[in-house]
């Protein structure tokens, strides 16, 4: 696998990770109650930030050299 498809899938996994966050705070705010609420709003503020360090890390290391 070269080294620009793999930063492709390092860089879907990111946006995966956002969107998953992003349906877990729907969840959190609008749809559940009580502890399962807070359990959801920590992991869906976790993976926003996983997503956003992996999303920096793709856009910041540059272009791959052939």
């Amino acid at each position: 696998m070269t080294p620009g498809i793999l930063k492709m899938w390092i860089s879907f996994a990111g946006i995966a990770a956002m969107f998953l966050s992003l349906l877990m705070i729907y969840l959190s705010r609008f749809k559940l109650k009580g502890v399962l609420k807070n359990i959801f709003a920590v992991f869906a503020y976790l993976f926003m930030i996983i997503s956003g360090l992996i999303i920096f890390y793709v856009v910041f290391s540059g272009p791959v050299p052939e």
